[in-house]
């Protein structure tokens, strides 16, 4: 890593010899705790649906729709408060799993929350219709006009609905990252305009004190996990670290490496191959945060970021000037040597995406066998070439290019082979676009790479 031709004061030169602070190491007993809690968490909430029920309750008019609107209600809530848990930044989990697990995880939950909910409203109004002897929208309409924060709830169903539309993969791709991030915001206030309904008119907690303080409880759980660790813990490091752009320079055609300044940097606990929630407090760029790698180990008083210019944010961060505040969160991901589990290493990554195998690469121990392959339709858009011979070379590797359009060199499973051989026993790394990264998924497996040693960093959200 290059750094800016400067004057760095003694002091700071002394902390810049001093050891680099490791990233953590996964907690995977962590993953199983939390695990079991979730479910044995599910099994009280459909335990507290029945709370209070009576044979004669059920046996009214509506009864049993009213039940199951209830249950719908409860579980809904309760997986939507899980999936809050998930993307809340718990460094343990976090560290153990990756983020883009957590991710996968939090889509795959994703629409049930939403449409138990939707059920809730439907069943519940559904069964006091029956019960008044009235119509449906005319209990509707006595819901939300007459009963207590009903309004409030509905409109917390909307915002949840607009939150579930933009997570569509058909609307993700057609949506920028911003507007993505902003909508996704008002989950927040969407769970907050819920709960007071909850409390106040759920029959479960009505009289029922002890269900209605571990309903209370879970809530306050969720709701200290995103104070703590995506907001105190992030304050907390970046007081200590008071980080600032130190200069901005272009690696190749539209890519941009932006220097970061700041103290203590020996103590941020990262590992190569992770990312930071990146914010540049500009006035364009203050209001969202945005994930990039860092495209080398921190080395005091540095800190690098690698960023191709292929949206607003990113192209904005090639005029940040010099001395611009940086707020950061993390670091995340599980993209690091701490998956390891053999002694052969092929690092395969295209465009940008090969600014966090660079980091990666210079933290692998040095009695690993290395060999790394980037793919690119011009030399000169092979990013920091020049750092991945030096670093190759440390690690008496071998160092491949596979330069073309797609039409003038394939990427297969036989060009692979020619040029890295048998994948057995072999960790493969791969970063890049998400089409690039599926090609050599396939050909690796292909090749004899198991599937638990094939690690991914992909770029999406």
């Amino acid at each position: 890593m290059t750094f800016p031709s400067r004057q760095v004061p003694a002091r700071r030169e002394a902390r810049g010899r001093s050891r680099r602070r490791p990233g953590h190491a996964p907690v995977p007993h962590v993953v199983i705790t939390l695990s079991i809690l979730a479910r044995v968490g599910l099994a009280v909430v459909v335990v507290l649906a029945f709370w209070g029920e009576s044979i004669g309750s059920l046996e009214a008019r509506g009864g049993w729709l009213t039940l199951g609107g209830r249950l719908a209600g409860l579980v809904g809530t309760y997986l939507m408060l899980v999936m809050v848990i998930l993307v809340s930044r718990l460094p343990w989990l976090e560290r153990s799993v990756g983020q883009d697990q957590l991710v996968r995880w939090h889509r795959r939950i994703g629409g049930w929350p939403i449409g138990l909910i939707a059920l809730h409203v439907l069943l519940i109004t559904w069964g006091y219709a029956q019960l008044t002897s009235v119509s449906f929208l005319r209990q509707l309409w006595t819901f939300i006009m007459h009963y207590p924060d009903i309004l409030e709830s509905a409109v917390a169903l909307a915002l949840l609905t607009m939150a579930g539309v933009t997570s569509a993969r058909i609307v993700r791709r057609r949506v920028e990252y911003e507007t993505w991030w902003v909508v996704h915001l008002y989950i927040y206030l969407a769970l907050g305009l819920a709960f007071f309904h909850q409390i106040k008119i759920g029959v479960m907690f009505l009289g029922h004190p002890v269900t209605r303080a571990l309903w209370i409880s879970l809530w306050v759980v969720a709701a200290l996990s995103v104070a703590s660790f995506r907001v105190a813990l992030p304050v907390i490091r970046n007081l200590r670290h008071q980080l600032r752009v130190s200069s901005v320079r272009e690696e190749t055609p539209g890519v941009y490496s932006v220097v970061v300044t700041g103290r203590q940097i020996n103590q941020l606990a990262v590992s190569g191959g992770q990312f930071f929630q990146w914010r540049f407090m500009t006035r364009e760029l203050w209001w969202h945060a945005h994930p990039y790698s860092l495209s080398a180990l921190p080395k005091a008083p540095y800190i690098r970021v690698t960023v191709k210019g292929l949206g607003g944010h990113s192209n904005a961060m090639a005029h940040l000037k010099s001395g611009t505040r940086v707020i950061v969160e993390g670091p995340y991901g599980t993209f690091t040597r701490h998956s390891l589990s053999s002694k052969r290493v092929l690092l395969v990554g295209a465009g940008v995406g090969v600014t966090p195998l660079r980091a990666l690469l210079e933290d692998l121990p040095q009695s690993i066998q290395v060999t790394v392959l980037i793919r690119a339709t011009v030399p000169e858009d092979v990013v920091h070439r020049q750092e991945f011979v030096d670093l190759v070379a440390r690690h008496r590797g071998n160092f491949h290019e596979l330069i073309g359009t797609r039409d003038q060199v394939r990427f297969s499973t036989k060009a692979l082979h020619d040029l890295v051989g048998d994948l057995r026993d072999v960790d493969v790394y791969v970063c890049g676009p998400e089409s690039f990264t599926q090609l050599v998924v396939t050909a690796a497996l292909l090749l004899g790479a198991r599937s638990e040693r094939i690690h991914l960093e992909t770029f999406s959200f």
